[in-house]
């Protein structure tokens, strides 16, 4: 059986993720500590594929995720996982919200949440976990009494034997977090696909930034994300994370590609891969399909009217127009 790593212990939203794509939940999921631990346990031959978070419709982007992607690892990404999420209050039974003094979770989800804690709980204090469910884990060992409590999914309270004392703290409604899967190679195209790269500038120069730019807008690649990160080379040194609409096996993509990294930066490419939302995913696919088809029955109409190359006259035997 193949195994997959995630962001565990057991009760974390990349769980939840991965229980929403059945090819991916018929594996055996293999929970590890953190972000790292997981692409680690994918590289050296532990798992077949590993699940990270991404970014979130919050918070933004993971920055462990970002720059494990940019700058420790040659895996690719696979698929993208969109996953609604709440947050809840847990601690341990009979716990009362008078009582506590500590909150833990992933700093993500602490920061979902921080509006809500400076509204309910001003004075207490805010301590990171590896992730979510960790954060439950800790609660748990730490018994009654001690005045801790967890920020995590519902589904971690059980688990680990806590009570939701608060449902839905989460600052904003229509929370989602984004998950990836990593792995090698490259998933072939399906009409409905997005592609991530890292450009590192050659030189800081005014206008360099532009310059990559117009490589997608010249050939109307649609950018659907742009963040800079620092290159851990010295202060003030940026790279820049892009995705963008379409598939390195598209010809457009493959020209953008092949003119950034001859004119423009350094690019490092993180993956070509399905976007998520399958319902959407199959539509957009179909209408892809059929536009391509028909593009093809084009191509292949004009190409049939080519003459040799030594001729400057229409083959009158075909009928082939000059």
């Amino acid at each position: 059986m193949a195994r997959l790593a995630y962001l565990g212990p057991p009760g974390t939203f990349a769980g939840e993720a991965i229980a929403t794509q059945p090819d991916l939940s018929e594996m055996e999921l293999v929970p590890m500590r953190t972000v790292p631990d997981v692409v680690n346990a994918v590289e050296a031959g532990r798992a077949d594929l590993g699940v990270i978070p991404l970014e979130n419709s919050i918070e933004g982007s993971v920055p462990v995720t970002l720059d494990t992607l940019a700058f420790d690892t040659e895996l690719l990404v696979q698929r993208e996982i969109d996953l609604a999420v709440t947050l809840q209050l847990c601690v341990y039974p009979g716990t009362k919200l008078s009582e506590i003094t500590n909150v833990a979770s992933h700093p993500h989800g602490n920061a979902q949440c921080r509006l809500w804690l400076a509204a309910k709980l001003p004075d207490v204090v805010v301590e990171a976990a590896n992730s979510t469910s960790d954060a439950a884990r800790l609660v748990a060992e730490a018994g009654p009494g001690s005045g801790k409590a967890a920020i995590c999914n519902a589904a971690a309270a059980p688990l680990y034997g806590l009570e939701v004392l608060e449902a839905d703290i989460q600052d904003h409604e229509g929370n989602e977090t984004r998950f990836v899967v990593l792995g090698r190679g490259i998933p072939g195209p399906t009409g409905h696909d997005k592609t991530a790269i890292v450009c590192f500038q050659r030189e800081d120069r005014p206008g360099s930034l532009l310059a990559i730019l117009s490589e997608f807008a010249a050939r109307s690649i649609n950018l659907t994300k742009l963040e800079s990160r620092p290159t851990k080379q010295a202060l003030g040194q940026y790279c820049f994370v892009f995705e963008f609409e379409g598939h390195i096996a598209d010809e457009l993509v493959a020209d953008c590609l092949r003119d950034l990294a001859a004119k423009q930066a350094e690019v490092k490419f993180l993956g070509s891969y399905p976007v998520a939302g399958a319902e959407v995913a199959q539509d957009r696919r179909k209408a892809a399909d059929e536009a391509r088809t028909a593009a093809t029955r084009w191509i292949d109409g004009l190409r049939a009217g080519i003459r040799p190359t030594d001729s400057l006259l229409p083959d009158i035997a075909t009928g082939d127009p000059a």
